[in-house]
């Protein structure tokens, strides 16, 4: 379980695709303090530590992950999201965010407005119909408040501090994301299914 509140950002030190499966190495701020078999959130997707030294950890990533998440896309250098899961004493700031991707978007806009930026996400149907003005959505594993929710996406206004602790702040118009939608929203429209079923 995480909470969508980024801990640090990491770099991509290379990915390696075997075969259907892939490889990924990352350089992180806190790889000594890992174990293996630990989960990680990388842009929100929950990946398993398979080796680690005391700058980088290791993470085997399955076809169906690279299937339905961004990760397939990322190239060495480039900066990733990361947090730890959350201890069972700390504080819950962000959402329920279980490091289980949905689907994935594009950035349609980030734009900066003053010291702010907007940023607008393209949502698949099945994302969007679990969204409402307010509630929380996961992108790339960061907990954000739709601002203002459209027939197929979504509005967010960044704060200077998320644009520097976040890889939002090398986010490029175009560039594919995670969406994971709250859990929530996601068991309250199964329940609701079967009753209309």
């Amino acid at each position: 379980m995480f909470t969508g509140l980024v801990e640090a950002t990491g770099k991509i030190c290379s990915i390696e695709f075997r075969g259907q499966q892939a490889r990924l190495s990352v350089e992180l701020p806190f790889a000594d303090e890992l174990n293996d078999g630990e989960s990680v959130a990388v842009n929100g997707c929950c990946l398993t530590v398979t080796s680690h030294d005391d700058n980088t950890a290791c993470f085997d990533v399955l076809k169906q992950t690279l299937d339905v998440t961004s990760l397939g896309e990322l190239s060495e250098g480039r900066q990733v999201n990361l947090e730890r899961a959350m201890l069972a004493g700390g504080r819950f700031g962000g959402h329920f965010v279980q490091g289980h991707v949905d689907a994935t978007g594009k950035i349609l806009d980030l734009s900066e407005h003053g010291q702010d930026h907007r940023l607008e996400i393209s949502l698949p149907e099945e994302i969007q119909s679990l969204c409402i003005d307010k509630g929380s959505l996961a992108i790339d594993g960061i907990s954000l408040t739709i601002a203002e929710l459209k027939d197929d996406s979504a509005v967010f206004w960044i704060i200077p501090h998320t644009m520097q602790e976040t890889r939002l702040g090398d986010a490029e118009v175009g560039q594919k994301v995670n969406l994971e939608a709250d859990v929530i929203a996601k068991h309250v429209a199964k329940l609701m299914e079967g009753r209309t079923a």
